[in-house]
Parts: structure tokens; sequence; C-alpha cells
């Protein structure tokens, strides 16, 4: 098997060849998840779509057949067949299936539609003669089995579910010859509806709390075989360790809930609009944190440590929500501490810039407990890796806890959601969980019966009715046994926006009287990038930033994000700039920013997607560009695609760095030029954050971006172990350098992912100039803080209608003549300045000249003195802001 690293360059590549050329570009976050082995499938080239029409790529228009048999008779030979000839897709079928238009469809004979039921559950192939021979190829079974199935099946109640305490246990395997259930070691036979394709049996309490595994005979086109596969339930609610058996649990157990539970007090709800939210890792959290009891694990968040307390404050100055990256059971990370292995060097001893750092943790990133985790393996079941043991319902009851400790300090829970792939398809591979039950069916399909990759590993097909189903009825256990208050849809645009819907539908329906939760209370939003096969809305309309304008799910807006850093995820020279990192007002020596007039053009230009971005993105909003056109957000260019695409306030999410990519102090570091203090370095962060922290609609920041967070340049730190993730709150200087508090100067990042940056990363590795002291990470971390309460305080940063932000929010300054590097926003009463020059500019708004405005008393009596010399001239209207300062002024 190829290592991991080569997997996810392959991946890279993969990914960049298909953005390569597009006249639209979205581009999606760089590559974070461990590839996983497919499955040898064989050809597949015919597609059931539903019971009366197949379609053929490379068919000729002449009569076929499909042909069946009995997996157990080892020489092939068919015993039934179903007649086709040449046929039209119907509108209904092309609809549902626009990729298939071109091709040949058959139609299936009337006479034989009452075969499709037997036909499924052994060998299938389609067959023809034409004059240049016979022709032979598999055929793909998804549609079928949704017409066959899926509306009774829909309706099922999967894995284990509970009736005055008796469990029944149920599957949907219709292609199943046989399923049977392993329970504590004996085997017990299950029953097979055969209107729903739905195996179930109804055990007694004695099975409440065994282990249990479905034994699942059924034949395997890319085995090529009939197989029987020992396989755990996608519906399981509760794992043994390294999800080696489901165990029969009911998530309703009083035994289960932690005191307090049934009566928690959730923080006051936002709406989405307003939401504040901080982006974290589990194990980022506490594992390096001495103040810690339980490091690296759920009850992190019921320590009263320093991480805590500082999530606290954030939450006391405005943050809402905390965004959990993956906490379902992830297959890449071993959850016993036993079997986790650690690096062998004495890494703080090691140079800043050396790369021997990133070869010890290399050398055991497969093997140790850390991975983000964006590898599913059971959707429904907390990580086990995060629990004090992982082997029962430990994780149940912790998880919860967790939830009850954030909640205790103000804060509501996000999951990081990750239903677009799974951990792997197939026969062979024990990761393998929906494939070995319904095999062919859950995963996308492309035209030659492959499985799609375009994820990085083998994605799923929400657009079919089960794999909708699952991922509707696992977030809404979630909600409802779990009480998160938002999911955050990792590559959304690979769901049918119908399937999200879908998702914001069934929470709405929760009440609190009923369920214990208010739905309409959760917030969603996700990743609307459009790449790979389902682009452009290929095979169903998509859930991308366009499509899902107007439905009150967000969409992560990477307008403003490019615009603030500068350039692109994917730059070969990490040193192009943007608004906050110094372009034309304080260049680096970099020639891929080009010359003056360039950088010019391109600054003034980037302030106007930034203006975008503050509307929240709104695609009707009408303002005066750079140029001096009157333009609406939707007229201002990004890349050949429109910058606004927002319909209403909420639509798009606000951000400038989260876990892909590099972090913003890194991100700052390659692109500020090599001189730049690091007091300077985090002023220029601050700028960054506020372009997000004062933007109409939900904003997000990484955790440990207000204090500097370093990952030491890496851009891809998925599998980098603590080494390169871990947060470190409470900062201690080191004169060493080797162990600097915010994680820069720990070594080069690891070779798989960065070494073509080395060049440029080594050098600002050694200089003892980038590695902030605490006292310039507290301030900045201060600083931010007053943004967030200005924020939290100030109603017009919580307008309710695009016609609100039209009225109140304009950008006085903006024009042919506005300075380069400045930018100046006024909103209702308020007025702020984005200062991202070297120098105190002075911006002159003569409509406001004679009204009594000041700087806003939250950053007046801040902690930011040098924000505090802003001041303003009445006389002539004139806002005055230090370098590399924003400046709220609020009127008298």
């Amino acid at each position: 098997m190829p290592s991991t690293a080569h997997r996810l360059r392959r991946r890279t590549a993969a990914v960049l060849a298909l953005l390569a050329g597009a006249a639209v570009l979205a581009l999606p976050p760089h590559p974070r998840a461990q590839a996983a082995p497919t499955g040898g499938r064989a050809k597949a080239e015919a597609q059931w779509i539903d019971r009366t029409t197949v379609v053929w790529k490379g068919a000729q228009p002449v009569a076929a057949q499909l042909e069946f048999g009995d997996p157990a008779d080892r020489a092939g030979r068919p015993t039934g067949r179903i007649r086709l000839t040449p046929g039209t897709l119907t509108p209904a079928e092309r609809a549902a299936y626009p990729h298939l238009t071109g091709y040949p469809a058959f139609t299936v004979d009337p006479r034989d539609r009452a075969l499709a039921a037997t036909a499924l559950r052994g060998r299938l192939v389609a067959t023809q003669r034409t004059a240049e021979g016979p022709r032979t190829t598999g055929v793909q079974l998804p549609g079928v089995l949704d017409d066959l199935y899926g509306t009774r099946a829909r309706r099922a109640a999967l894995g284990p579910v509970f009736h005055a305490g008796r469990p029944t246990l149920a599957v949907w395997a219709p292609t199943a010859r046989t399923v049977a259930l392993e329970l504590a070691g004996r085997r017990v036979p299950m029953h097979r509806d055969g209107a729903s394709g739905v195996w179930s049996v109804r055990g007694d309490r004695a099975w409440t709390g065994k282990p249990y595994r479905y034994l699942v005979t059924v034949w395997a086109p890319d085995a090529g075989r009939t197989v029987t596969n020992a396989v755990t339930d996608p519906y399981a609610t509760a794992l043994t360790a390294d999800s080696a058996r489901s165990l029969v649990v009911d998530l309703a157990d009083p035994r289960l809930a932690p005191a307090g539970w049934a009566a928690l007090r959730k923080p006051a709800a936002v709406p989405l609009r307003r939401a504040r939210i901080q982006e974290l890792h589990v194990r980022d959290f506490s594992i390096e944190d001495p103040t810690s009891r339980h490091p690296g694990q759920y009850l992190a968040f019921t320590d009263d440590s320093a991480g805590m307390r500082h999530l606290k404050a954030l939450a006391a100055a405005g943050t809402t929500h905390v965004h959990l990256l993956p906490a379902f059971d992830f297959s890449s990370v071993p959850e016993r501490r036993a079997d986790q292995q650690r690096p062998a060097c004495d890494l703080p001893a090691l140079p800043a810039e050396s790369a021997r750092q990133q070869e010890c943790v290399a050398a055991t990133a497969d093997r140790d407990g850390y991975n983000w985790g964006y590898d599913p393996l059971h959707y429904t079941v907390p990580e086990g890796s995060y629990a004090s043991d992982p082997d029962g319902t430990a994780r149940t009851v912790e998880f919860r806890r967790m939830v009850q400790g954030l909640n205790g300090i103000g804060l509501r829970t996000v999951m990081d959601v990750v239903y677009n792939h799974t951990a792997a398809a197939g026969q062979d591979d024990p990761r393998s969980v929906l494939d070995r039950i319904v095999p062919g069916y859950y995963h996308r399909l492309l035209d030659d019966g492959t499985v799609a990759t375009s994820t990085c590993c083998a994605g799923t097909a929400p657009e079919h009715t089960m794999m909708g189903k699952l991922v509707v009825d696992s977030v809404v256990t979630w909600a409802r046994q779990y009480k998160v208050d938002g999911f955050r849809f990792d590559l959304m645009g690979h769901h049918p926006k119908a399937n999200v819907l879908a998702v914001r539908k069934a929470l709405d329906a929760l009440t609190p009287a009923r369920d214990g939760v208010d739905g309409k209370a959760v917030v969603l939003y996700g990743e609307g990038w459009n790449f790979g096969e389902a682009a452009d809305d290929a095979r169903f309309v998509q859930a991308t930033q366009r499509n899902m304008a107007g439905t009150g799910i967000a969409t992560f807006n990477d307008r403003a994000r490019d615009a603030v850093r500068g350039g692109g995820p994917f730059d070969a020279d990490p040193r192009v700039q943007g608004f906050a990192s110094g372009l034309a007002t304080d260049p680096n020596a970099s020639p891929a920013n080009g010359d003056s007039a360039a950088q010019r053009a391109r600054l003034l230009h980037y302030q106007d997607l930034i203006k975008v971005g503050l509307t929240g993105n709104l695609a009707a909003y009408a303002f005066t560009d750079t140029t001096g056109r009157r333009v609406t957000g939707a007229q201002v260019d990004y890349g050949g695609a429109p910058a606004g695409y927002a319909a209403a306030r909420g639509d798009a999410l606000a951000y400038v760095d989260a876990h892909d990519n590099e972090t913003l102090y890194d991100a700052l570091a390659y692109k500020l030029p090599p001189g730049t203090s690091a007091a300077d370095r985090a002023r220029m962060q601050v700028v960054a954050l506020a372009t997000a922290a004062l933007a109409q609609g939900p904003a997000l920041s990484q955790a440990g971006s207000d204090l500097l967070r370093s990952k030491s340049l890496d851009r891809n730190s998925f599998n980098s172990g603590d080494w390169f993730n871990a947060l470190h709150w409470e900062c201690t200087d080191d004169p060493g350098g080797a162990t600097a508090g915010n994680g820069f100067g720990r070594g080069l990042p690891p070779a798989a992912d960065n070494k073509d940056k080395w060049p440029y990363a080594k050098p600002l590795l050694a200089d003892p100039a980038l590695r902030p002291d605490c006292a310039t990470q507290n301030a900045a971390s201060a600083a931010y803080r007053d943004l967030l309460r200005i924020h939290a305080t100030e109603p017009a940063f919580g307008l309710a209608s695009t016609a609100a932000v039209q009225s109140a929010l304009s950008f006085p300054r903006s024009g042919p003549d506005e300075t380069p590097g400045v930018l100046t926003m006024r909103l209702a009463d308020l007025v702020v300045v984005f200062n991202a020059t070297p120098q105190r500019q002075a911006q002159s708004v003569p409509a406001l000249a004679g009204h009594p405005y000041a700087l806003h008393p939250v950053q007046a009596h801040g902690a930011d003195r040098t924000t505090a010399t802003a001041a303003y001239d009445p006389a002539s209207g004139t806002f005055t802001v230090p370098p590399r300062t924003v400046a709220v002024f609020r009127r008298g």
C-alpha cells in the first residue's frame, strides 16, 4: 500500500488538475484525509437506473439483456435473463440522471420486470451481440435498488432500536443472500422484509451492552464471488475499542447521562448571522496543556485549565460557538493509548529550522495518537481515542460531559461532519463498512463502475436514498442524543442541495418538549466548493456556494479570505501578498507580486472583494468600486466567478484561516517583508482577523489565531502529530527559541506537503525576530477580544435583511481616490477604519463633518494603547488611525 504522504500528494495533483483550466475557481481546501483503496472493481458500464430502464455507455442501439445467475454456480452459467430493447430516457429520468443523457438507453421488457428482485441478489452482467462481436459489462445497481426498496426503506428504523427495554437490530441489505447477527460469539438468524430490503431481529433485555456484528452473505461484483462479511453496524451507537464490534446500546439509557444532562441549560441561541465561531481540534486543545487533568480527552473540557479559561474569556467577549474538528469514530488512530507511539527524538533540543523534527514525527505519524479525523468509520459514535476508555460507553458519557462543559462557559458546540466519503470501500479492507453490506451502493460510481475519489477517498453518494437517509438520521441523532448545536459539512458541494435541506427540515422538526432540543436553533454551514465528478451540477443540484444562497445554510467565503491573505492556497510562491500582508504598501521581494503598478491595481481590487465580504458577501449589494463604477457584489470578479453570491445575511461564513492551509500567522510569516518585527506581525494579524470579526454574517477563526498560533509553517498538518499541532495556552518565553510559545520554530514542516516551500521556510524559522514573546501574543489576543466585544454589543453588526445592509452600510471613501491599504466602512452610527499600511492614515468623510464621533469606548479604554490614539476631527470629518490598526468610531 502506498504511504499516506504519497496518497495525499497524488490527491493534491488530482485536485489541481481538476481546477486547472476551469473558468470558475471555487478552490477546495488542501487535502487532508487519508486516502483509502476503493477495491479492484470490475468494469460496470451499464447502469440499471430504475425497474424499467438500463443505460449502457458504449452499447449499440440493438437488443441486449441482463443475465443473472446463482452465485453458487462456479461455472458462472446464467440462470435467468432480462430482455432489453433500445429506448429513451423519460423527462423524469433525464432530470434524475443528467450525466447519463448522452448514453444509449434500454427498456426492460415488461414481461421480465418481476425478475428484478431475484436478479439483484446474485451475479449480474449486461450482454449484447453486435456485428463487432459480443459485449459484456457489469451493472451498477443503486438506481434500481432505490426504485424497488427506497420508499419503504427510508421509513425504517435501523441500528439498535429499543422498545420497553428490548432491542431490535436492523440493517438494510437488499442484495444479501442471508444476514445473521453475531452476538457475543453466537449466531442469530435475521428476517428479511422483502418490501424494504431490511433484515431485522428482536432481542431480549440481556442483549444490552453486548458486542455484535452482522454476517452478510452477498455477491460482491468487485471480488467476483460470493462473500460472507463480518461487519459492524453502519448505524452503531457504541463500539468496542478500535471499532472491532458494535455494541447494543440505548442512548436514552439514564446510566449514560451525566449528572444534570436532562436539565442542561444552553447558552442563549443566536441566529447564524451573528455567530462567532472558534474552530478547535479535541486533542490540540489540551494535549500539551500542563494545567489540564485530562490531556487530549473529551474530559479536558470539564477541567479548570488554561485552555478552558481562555475559551471562557473568548465567550465573554462574544464568541458563541466552538466548532470541533471530527469527533466521530474515525479510522486513522489506535484508540488505546498503550498502542500509540511517540517520536523517539528529543524534539525541543533541535534547531528551529532543522529537518530532523519532521523526520521523527513522520516516523510514527501513522501509529501515534494524532489525526484530524477526516476518515470516517462510524458516523454516529464518538471517537474512542478521546475517551478515558475506548472500550464501551465511556465515550458516550464523556462526549456529553464535553458538551456540558462548553455550554457551561457560554459556548455552543458545532461538530465537523464528513459524510462525503468513507475511510475505505471494497471487500478486502476491514474499514469498509458500508460497501461490505451493500456492495456498489453507498459510494458514487463513475461511468465505468469505479469509485469516485475526488474528495481524496472513497466518495459516498448522498443522492442515493439510503446514503441520504444515513446522513439525516446521523445528524438528528447527534442533535437529539448529544445536544450538539451545529454542524459543519466537509466538502458540502459533493452533497445534493436536497440532502442538506432534508437535514435542515429534520432538525427544524425537533422540539424541546418532545426531543429535549430546539432544532431550529441548530446552525448549519459547510464547504460549498465546486469540483470533482459532481461539479457544475453534473449529477444533481449541488450544495455549493451559489446554490445554497437563501437557504439559511452558510458556505465558507473564500473570496475575502484570499483578498486578506493574498494569492491562493496552491500558490507555488507563498510570498504572494494581500491586503493584510503588505501588498503595495509594504512589499516584499517576491517577483510573484508584480511591479508596483500591478500591486496597486490588485490591492484595490482586493479591497473591493473585502467590501463585498463585509456586507455578508451579498450578491445584490450595490456600491461604488475602486474604479468609480457602480456595481453589485455579484459584478465584482473573483477569478471569473461572482464575488458576491449570498442572497441573505448568513449565507456566507467569513474567515481568514482554518485548519486547512497555513495558519494566519504562518501565512503572514511568508508574506510580510522579512524584517517585519513580531509586534508588527501581530498587529497585521489583528487587522486580518478584524475583516471577518466585523463582517455581517457568521465568522470563524482557527483556535489560537488570536494568540498568533503557528504550526511552524505546516500547510497540511492533518497527520503532523502533537509537535506541530498542539495549542499552547499559557505562553512561556523561551530564549532558546526551540519551543516558542506560539508554536513557531518547531522545525521545518513535514516534507510530504511542504518540502517545496522549505527554501522559503528555513530562513524564517531561523530568525528569532519572528518568534513573538508572550506580551505580544497576549496583546494580540486582547485586541481581538475587544473587536468581538464591539461586534457583540453593537446591533448594527446584526442587520436582519439585505435591504437593511444596503441602507445602513456604505464605503464612503470607495472610488478612484481610495487609499490603497485602507478601508473605511460606515455602518449606521459606526465608522470602522481598517488601516493595513505601515503609516498613520487620515480618512476624510466630508459628509460626516460636524457630527460627534469618538473612538468606541471598548477600544478607547481597551488593551491596545496604540489603537487608543486613533482620533476624529469633527470640523473636517476626518478619522485618523495608527499604522496596522482597525479602529471603530461611534457617533455620540
